[in-house]
């Protein structure tokens, strides 16, 4: 896709100061970076909304607990995040249809106020369920904003620079990711969760105010005016029936199969129509590329939801510990994509997607090494060090490829199918690593290893877990093989003439 250049246009922005990319002089606009004159209150805005939300998420996991126990809503607890998820759902497929009709700028600021409001509503509950209904406020604002700031990557920077915003996104969840937990606990110990979540939205006017000015010259959508309700429904469709299924998940009877039918229902046949034609059979170009992202989040989500249960429960080591065991993939990753923003990469990205998945199945399989006996724990820092910088290099790469295969007025909607394809890969394969989990013998393990905090020796589950990392692995592997389809054929006329007589 080639952004709209705004130069263009017949008028000029009067002020240099505040003009938008594309309108400053050529030379300066050729050269420059993402921190250039023209881009760089844009790139900063970007990068500090995506940081505090990042940091929200970080910061919220580690004050949820207690926030759950002074509501007396315990009982609640999975629906605090079910509901962001669900919400955000909807979210996605809204902010694509809106932007696509009307331009990024309005579902981007409706969704930071969506977001700072549901913040507020959970961090003033009363009670539990208020505290869920302010989550879910905040996945309708959280999806809203996603979408449309792919969108105004899009629009705003040229085919050379989007590689290194992009990331810009995976090195935004850096520092929120390390220092998040440890300043939401510091905070909820001192002042009380409710400052978790209070004092966000204040952080939140400093960003929309440095890129304002940028947003407001970025040139007007060039889609249809009429809003396709069609896929609004879908979308209100898909998050319906993820909400049945994960409230059947939190049932133990046989009356919670009604609710987990009707939610594959919904799920079901709308996903089919959500996202584009030729998805799920793997066809080339850019239903391959959305396909990779399902299967590349949901691999790694999958298998690293169980590493530290796996290292407390068969290799005894503290919750902490086994929580730092992942800590370098953060950090892997945000050099993964790093390396994918060089200039020399950008004619490989397809071959990228492809060695980040190997790179991700490798990790993965080296993981479950640790259950022999003599394996050293740190060879999951290690390993899940080579699965961080793997998807770093896919995730990032996929989002470049996503803007340039989809045309200026398709691009909200295909990012917003993008972002679809990464939660349900996420729900897909960590609902399927629990059910291979508890299949094969792991539903025991919270008796027998998590009861003793981490000061046992091996809990007797190792092939629970083995299958669970060999299943995952076997999912990044599918995502390799269709890297391999993103190519577009020419056809063979096209081909035959292009060749020299």
């Amino acid at each position: 896709m080639t952004a709209v250049d705004p130069r263009d246009a017949d008028v000029a922005p009067a002020d240099p100061a505040v003009a938008p990319p594309g309108t400053e002089p050529e030379e300066e606009q050729e050269r420059g970076g993402v921190l250039s004159r023209p881009y760089r209150a844009l790139t900063l805005g970007i990068i500090s909304v995506v940081s505090l939300i990042a940091f929200e998420a970080s910061a919220v996991n580690t004050a949820m607990p207690v926030a759950a126990r002074a509501l007396d809503g315990i009982e609640l607890y999975a629906y605090a995040f079910s509901a962001y998820f669900t919400a955000s759902l909807f979210a996605m497929a809204l902010s694509g249809e809106w932007s696509d009709r009307k331009g990024p700028l309005a579902p981007l600021f409706t969704g930071i106020a969506a977001f700072g409001a549901g913040l507020v509503i959970a961090g003033a509950a009363g009670e539990m369920l208020i505290f869920v209904a302010g989550r879910a406020v905040q996945g309708l604002g959280g999806g809203l904003v996603i979408v449309a700031l792919y969108v105004v990557v899009g629009r705003a920077y040229p085919d050379r620079l989007r590689p290194s915003v992009m990331a810009g996104f995976s090195a935004a969840w850096v520092l929120p990711v390390i220092v998040g937990p440890l300043l939401a606990g510091t905070v909820t110990e001192h002042l009380g969760w409710r400052w978790v979540f209070l004092s966000i939205p204040v952080l939140i006017l400093l960003p929309l105010l440095v890129m304002l000015p940028a947003l407001r010259k970025l040139p007007d959508a060039e889609g249809s005016p009429a809003v396709n309700k069609r896929r609004i429904l879908l979308a209100l469709a898909v998050a319906a029936g993820a909400g049945l299924l994960q409230y059947a998940a939190q049932g133990l009877s046989w009356l919670s199969l009604i609710p987990a039918v009707a939610g594959l229902a919904l799920v079901v046949p709308s996903i089919l129509r959500l996202l584009p034609k030729g998805t799920f059979r793997a066809a080339r170009g850019l239903p391959s590329v959305i396909l990779i992202r399902g299967l590349a989040a949901g691999s790694l989500l999958g298998a690293e939801s169980f590493i530290p249960l796996m290292l407390v429960t068969e290799r005894g080591l503290t919750a902490t510990l086994a929580g730092l065991s992942l800590t370098a993939g953060g950090l892997a990753w945000a050099l993964g994509s790093f390396t994918q923003s060089r200039p020399r990469f950008g004619a490989y990205r397809e071959r990228l997607m492809c060695v980040g998945l190997l790179f991700v199945a490798a990790a993965i399989l080296a993981v479950p090494l640790v259950l022999i006996d003599g394996m050293p724990v740190w060879l999951v820092a290690v390993a899940w060090t080579l699965g961080g910088y793997g998807i770093g290099l896919n995730i990032s790469s996929g989002s470049v490829l996503l803007l340039k295969l989809s045309r200026p007025e398709d691009a909200g909607s295909n990012a917003a199918s993008l972002q679809v394809s990464d939660a349900l890969g996420n729900v897909t394969c960590v609902g399927v690593s629990g059910l291979l989990f508890v299949g094969f013998g792991g539903g025991t393990v919270a008796a027998a290893g998590v009861a003793g905090g981490g000061s046992g020796g091996s809990g007797g589950h190792g092939m629970a877990f083995a299958v669970v990392f060999f299943a995952m692995a076997a999912v990044a592997l599918v995502g390799a093989w269709v890297a391999t389809r993103i190519p577009v054929r020419k056809p063979k006329a096209a081909a035959a003439a292009a060749q020299p007589v």
